[in-house]
C-alpha cells in the first residue's frame, strides 16, 4: 500500500487468533459494548486526532477487513505470528517514516482518546525518540515489567515469562502502547533477536536498541490503568463489557438521561438518548437506536436498531428495527418486529405483535392482536383478538384499514383486503372481501341454540 504523509500515524496490531477465546471468530471481532474490540481501539485513535491508521491483520483477516470496509484504514498482513516486533515490521512500507507513530494492540477496548492525547503530549514535550505507556497494578501477573535504573530511567522491559523472581515483584507494567519516531524504530527493528522464552521478536527489545543508540526513551506512567486492560479470554471480555457499559451509562446520565439502576441497564456505545428520558431497570438498548427526550423506557424493555420520538412510553416490550413517533405508548408485552412504523400518538397494548406495517396517527391496537403487512390509517381502533391473515402458505398479502375504521374484537382480516374510511366490522367476523367507506361489515353464522343439551350428548 502507499505511504500516507501525516504528522501522526498509528499501527494497530490485530493479527492474533486469540486461542484462549476458543472461537472461530478472530479475537478482535468479539463484541463488547456493542462494538468489536478493535473498533473501540480505532474509535479512540481517531478521536485522538490520528487518521493515518494501518492495521496488521492475520487470522481471519478477511472478516476484519470486511468489517472496516467503509473506514479509511490501511491493512498489512502478518502471515506468521512471530511476535509484536515482527508484526510491526509488516507496516514498514505503509507508514510515513517522518511521522510520530502510535503502536497499540487491537484487543484493548477500554483505551480512551484522552490517554492517547496525553501520551502524545508527553512524548513531544520530552522530544523523545520512543515513549512507552506504563501503569502500576496490584496484580501485575501476565504483563511485562518496567525495569528502571536508580535515576528512574528505563533500563528495559521484561516479558513475564522471562522475568527473574525479583522482576516479577515489580508492579509497574508495560501497557503495550508506544509512541515512536517511525523511521528510527523501523530501522532498529532489523536488530531484533529471538533469544527469549517465546522464541519471538519482542517489540519491547527495540527500546533497548534505541536507548543504546542514544535516542531518548521515556516512560509515561498513567493513572488510567483501566485503559490498558486487554482481552485474552471470555472472562476478561465480560470484565471489559462491564466497564464499557458503566462508561456509557455515566455519559448518558451526565447528558441528562435518568437511569434508575445503571447496574441492571445495558446500553450500547452506538445508542443516542435525549435529555429527561428515564430508563428503568432490566432494559437492554442496542445497535443504531435513537431515543428522543422525555421518554420512559422499561422496565424490562429490549430495543435494537430503532428510532423513538419524544415523550413515548415503552414498557416491558421487545422492539426490533422499528420507527416510533412522539407521544406513543407501547406495551406491556408488545412485540414490534422489523418494519413496524408508528406515527405520533399511537397506542400498542399488551400482547400485540406488529410486523412490516405503517400505523397512522392516533390509532390504537390495545391488546391481543397481530398486524402484519398492513397499512393502517389515522384514528383507527383495532379490537382485541384481531389478526391480519397475511400469509397463505406461499405468499404474503397486504391489509388496508383507512382512516377512522373500527375493527370489532376477534375479527379475522383475510388479506388482500381493504376496509374503507369510517367503516366498522362486527366482532367475531371473518372479512374476506373489501368493505366500502362508511359501512358495517358483519360475517357470522346464524346462532343456533339447542335446548336440553344433555339429550344430545
Amino acid at each position: 500500500m502507499v505511504k500516507r504523509m501525516a504528522k501522526h500515524s498509528a499501527v494497530i496490531l490485530a493479527a492474533g487468533k486469540g486461542v484462549r477465546m476458543k472461537s472461530d471468530l478472530p479475537k478482535v471481532l468479539h463484541r463488547a459494548g456493542g462494538y468489536p474490540l478493535v473498533a473501540h481501539v480505532v474509535r479512540a485513535v481517531k478521536e485522538a486526532g490520528i487518521e493515518d491508521i494501518v492495521m496488521v491483520v492475520g487470522h481471519g483477516r478477511e472478516q476484519v477487513e470486511k468489517y472496516f470496509s467503509a473506514d479509511n484504514l490501511g491493512f498489512v498482513t502478518q502471515e506468521q505470528q512471530l511476535g509484536t516486533g515482527h508484526a510491526l515490521m509488516q507496516a514498514a512500507d505503509s507508514i510515513n517514516p517522518d511521522s510520530t507513530m502510535l503502536v497499540l494492540a487491537g484487543d484493548i477496548p477500554l483505551i480512551q482518546a484522552a490517554t492517547i492525547k496525553a501520551l502524545i503530549d508527553y512524548h513531544e514535550e520530552k522530544q523523545a525518540g520512543a515513549t512507552v505507556l506504563s501503569a502500576c497494578l496490584n496484580n501485575p501477573s501476565g504483563y511485562g515489567r518496567i525495569v528502571r535504573g536508580s535515576g528512574g530511567e528505563l533500563l528495559k522491559i521484561v516479558e513475564e515469562k522471562d522475568c527473574s523472581p525479583e522482576e516479577k515483584l515489580i508492579e509497574e507494567i508495560n501497557s503495550g502502547i508506544y509512541l515512536f519516531q517511525a523511521g528510527k524504530v523501523f530501522a532498529a527493528l532489523s536488530g531484533l533477536q529471538t533469544a527469549n522464552a517465546q522464541g519471538e521478536y519482542y517489540l519491547t527489545d527495540v527500546l533497548e536498541i534505541l536507548n543504546g543508540q542514544g535516542q531518548i526513551v521515556q516512560v509515561m506512567l498513567t493513572d488510567s490503568s483501566e485503559d490498558i486492560y486487554g482481552v485474552n479470554h471470555r472472562v476478561q471480555l465480560a470484565e471489559v463489557e462491564k466497564v464499557l457499559r458503566r462508561r456509557k451509562n455515566e455519559s448518558l446520565m451526565l447528558e441528562g438521561v435518568t437511569i434508575i439502576d445503571p447496574d441492571s441497564t445495558f446500553i450500547d456505545y452506538t445508542v443516542q438518548i435525549g435529555a429527561d428520558t428515564v430508563i428503568f431497570p432490566f432494559t437492554i438498548i442496542t445497535g443504531d437506536t435513537r431515543i428522543g427526550s422525555r421518554c420512559e423506557i422499561g422496565p424490562s424493555a429490549y430495543i435494537n436498531d430503532t428510532v423513538i420520538g419524544d415523550e413515548t412510553i415503552v414498557e416491558q416490550s421487545r422492539i426490533k428495527e422499528s420507527v416510533i413517533g412522539n407521544l406513543c405508548t407501547i406495551g406491556p408485552f408488545a412485540y414490534l418486529r422489523p418494519g413496524a412504523n408508528l406515527a405520533d400518538k399511537v397506542k400498542v397494548g399488551d400482547f400485540v405483535e406488529i410486523k412490516n406495517s405503517n400505523i397512522g396517527t392516533n390509532s390504537k391496537i390495545p391488546h391481543l392482536s397481530y398486524v402484519g403487512d398492513a397499512e393502517v390509517g389515522q384514528s383507527v381502533n383495532i379490537g382485541a383478538g384481531t389478526i391480519t391473515c397475511n400469509y397463505d402458505g406461499k405468499n404474503k398479502y397486504h391489509t388496508i384499514l383507512e382512516d377512522g375504521v373500527f375493527i370489532g374484537s376477534n375479527t379475522n382480516l383475510v388479506a388482500p383486503v381493504s376496509i374503507g374510511k369510517g367503516s366498522i366490522t362486527g366482532a367475531g367476523s371473518t372479512i374476506t372481501r373489501d368493505v366500502p367507506a362508511n359501512c358495517l361489515a358483519v360475517e357470522r353464522a346464524v346462532q343456533k341454540v339447542v335446548p336440553d343439551r344433555n339429550k344430545h350428548d
